[in-house]
Formats: C-alpha cells, structure tokens, sequence
C-alpha cells in the first residue's frame, strides 16, 4: 500500500524534485568550498519561494522544471506533504547556513553543509527522501490516522 498523506490533497513531480534537489548539493558545495555567504541567501531565497509556493521565483524549481520538459520525462507524482516538511527543514537549515557563513563560523557550518548535503543526495541519487522519513515517524509517533 503506497503511503499517503491525511494533510495534504495536492501532488508534486519527484522528478523536478530531484532536480531541485542536485542544484541544492551544488549550491552547498560551493558554499563548503568558497565560504561566498551569496550561495547560502540563493539557497534562502529559493526555500522561500518553494515556501510560499511561488515558484515562478525559484531558480532551482524553474531550471528542474526545464530540465525535465528538456528530458522529456514521464511525471512521477507523489504525496506533497512529506516533500514539504522536508522543504521546511531545508529552509530552516539554510537560514542556519547564512548565520554560520555571515558571522564566520565554518566549523558549525560545515557540519550544516554536510548534512543538507547528503540529504539533497540521496534525495538526488537514490529518491530517498531523509525529510520525508522524518515525517513518517512523527506521524507514526503522534499516531495520525490516513484518511
């Protein structure tokens, strides 16, 4: 039985997820290389236009939707919810980010970096998505019954 979600009625792309996902793993990468804070605010500025579901001010999802029109591939559609509690746990960690990069503190934000950045791939990679786990076990947890 596939998992779906009691919240949320609306269905998203994986595949321009996933493409979003890869750009997420560039962008903090070059942030863990450079330590430019300018590619922590793009990652800021993209999670909140995702947030606030105006996409038309997101780069990541406006190139992973042309990359997947380009590729011309088949939508995969998937439960929104578990896709955006992780896309709040990317915002609230890229706004970590920008603090740890803006004030100087690289130790902290390696260890940040790190962590985002394995999360974007194996959700880049694998379609594993580590938000998405997270948010089944608190719903487990809290014992939210599937409508």
């Amino acid at each position: 039985m596939a998992k779906t979600c009691p919240i949320s009625t609306r269905r998203i792309n994986s595949k321009i997820v996933r493409f979003i996902s890869a750009q997420v793993a560039i962008f903090v990468a070059a942030l863990a290389i450079t330590k430019m804070p300018i590619f922590a605010l793009v990652l800021c500025i993209d999670f909140i236009a995702r947030f606030f579901r105006v996409q038309k001010f997101s780069p990541f999802f406006i190139l992973g939707q042309f990359s997947s029109k380009i590729l011309s591939l088949k939508p995969i559609f998937v439960d929104e919810a578990p896709k955006r509690f992780a896309l709040v746990m990317g915002l609230v960690m890229s706004f970590v980010l920008l603090g740890t990069y803006g004030f100087g503190l690289y130790s902290f934000g390696v260890t940040v970096a790190s962590i985002i950045f394995i999360c974007a791939l194996l959700e880049t990679l694998f379609d594993y998505c580590v938000g998405c786990k997270i948010y089944y076990i608190i719903k487990k947890i809290f014992k939210v019954k599937n409508r």
